[in-house]
């Protein structure tokens, strides 16, 4: 059986951000990691030095500022679509 899932992502590449919420995404970043590495967690990962299916180690389950650049990289990418997403839908956000 063939899988047939074509992903559609909205493309937001076109939305500029406001500089005042690009200090938004390095917490949100955090935030997508920490939520990642929790539900790795809940699932009975542990930290390893590589990662390794069988014994459900992973080097990423670290803090933050532990992490790789490449792999903060990837957290503050997931972070700016999620905020551009939310601008081309036409919500904004306002800080309190």
């Amino acid at each position: 059986m063939k899988n047939s899932y074509q992903p559609k992502p909205i493309d937001a590449s076109d939305v500029e951000l406001p500089e005042e919420l690009m200090t938004l995404v390095e917490e949100l970043a955090r935030n997508v990691h920490d939520m990642w590495a929790q539900a790795r967690l809940d699932e009975g990962w542990r930290y390893g030095a590589e990662r390794n299916e069988e014994r459900m180690e992973h080097p990423c389950l670290v803090d933050y500022d532990e992490l790789p650049e490449s792999e903060r990289e990837y957290d503050r990418n997931t972070a700016l679509g999620t905020l551009k997403l939310v601008y081309k839908l036409g919500f904004k956000i306002v800080k309190k």
